[in-house]
């Protein structure tokens, strides 16, 4: 299935202060140097908060981990449980189409979608409270046919009782999640036949704790009670996070990585704070030295196409920083990579596409299999 970014846009996107608190938070569970590993809870943070996945949103979860936009692009178009596209103010219904609940009767209650939200799925109703999908297995088949509203299951519905359920979301109530028939788990229509000291309550844990913090359809606002990682000892100030913070934050050590020549462990080693960056550009700039850049060609320019994931707009992109040769992206260092990729707004891609390597090889005149082909 194609999946695109849907055509109308917001303007911006930032997380409420206690998300982006509970977003910095998470970054801390990765080694420095791997926080796109959390690339996937944030997508889904804002999901949460939003509803649904807007590119500036991917985008600014991108900048926030120092990963090029294509990166975070890729992971969000890649997973279907990413929203592409508004879905309802007040739900979104995922029907289980798979086999046991196709059986039970997952059809009528596609029928209830089609007839009380949208002729057809990702469609928004006409008050714009509602949308409704067909979904892969849940795994929930012995409570089928069911359906799931943010993070919680509907379960051994019937189509008048999965039309009633509607009902009562439209009318600002909150139903309670779980079996609708009465069950208690999910254990034989015909009773408990083992664990029948738990069946008396009134609902199974998972149940409970939605109905207690009112967290079945509701957005995440950062209103919640704030998830801790262990390594914290209380929640981080809402009001004192910034996006972008990330970078003032000690990120959760490497295991067994040697500090110095002493072959201490980052765990063993006492935490030292960083010294946070300077607010002056221009400061920032004179502590890392720009590489060899050049006011104009020295004769005729040097066609950086010819390097692999250079185009067009990056190729001017490069002519604007000074870059015009081959021969001066082969003498690049580590510190000059770092320098230009920080100006590129593509992090990682002079690496990952072995532009030095490339540029040695065509500044001697030779060809790369690329370069043969850009020809």
């Amino acid at each position: 299935m194609l999946r695109r970014l849907h055509p109308d846009q917001p303007a911006s996107f930032a997380f409420t202060p206690a998300n982006q608190a509970w977003a910095q938070a998470q970054i801390t569970k990765y080694p420095e140097g791997r926080q796109a590993s959390a690339i996937i809870p944030l997508l889904w943070r804002a999901q949460e908060q939003e509803g649904w996945l807007t590119r500036p949103a991917i985008e600014h979860i991108a900048e926030m981990l120092g990963m090029a936009y294509i990166r975070a692009l890729e992971v969000a178009t890649f997973y279907f449980m990413f929203q592409l596209q508004p879905v309802g103010a007040v739900a979104h219904f995922q029907v289980c189409g798979t086999l046991s609940c196709m059986i039970c009767g997952a059809e009528k209650l596609i029928e209830v979608c089609k007839q009380k939200i949208a002729p057809r799925a990702h469609m928004l109703s006409a008050d714009g409270k509602f949308s409704w999908e067909e979904v892969e297995c849940l795994g929930a088949c012995s409570n089928a046919p069911m359906v799931q509203i943010g993070k919680d299951y509907y379960e051994d519905l019937t189509a008048e009782g999965f039309a009633q359920l509607i009902d009562d979301l439209a009318a600002g109530k909150v139903p309670t999640a779980g079996p609708q028939n009465g069950r208690f788990s999910s254990e034989p229509l015909g009773g408990a036949t083992s664990l029948t000291d738990y069946t008396g309550e009134a609902q199974n844990g998972s149940v409970a704790l939605a109905t207690r913090i009112g967290d079945t359809i509701k957005r995440i606002d950062g209103t919640e009670v704030p998830l801790l990682t262990p390594w914290q000892d209380k929640p981080a100030a809402a009001d004192a996070v910034t996006p972008g913070a990330i970078k003032d934050h000690e990120p959760k050590p490497a295991l067994s990585t040697p500090v110095d020549k002493t072959g201490v462990s980052k765990q063993e080693a006492q935490a030292t704070p960083k010294a946070k960056p300077d607010a002056d550009p221009k400061a920032a700039e004179v502590a890392q030295p720009a590489p060899q850049m050049l006011s104009a060609p020295q004769g005729d320019a040097d066609d950086l196409k010819k390097l692999k994931g250079v185009g067009p707009k990056l190729e001017g992109v490069l002519n604007d920083l000074g870059v015009f040769h081959f021969w001066q992206v082969a003498a690049w260092t580590p510190d000059d990579v770092a320098w230009v990729d920080e100006r590129l707004k593509f992090k990682g891609r002079i690496e990952r596409d072995g532009w030095i390597e490339q540029a040695r090889i065509l500044a001697d005149g030779g060809e790369t299999e690329f370069s043969k082909r850009a020809k």
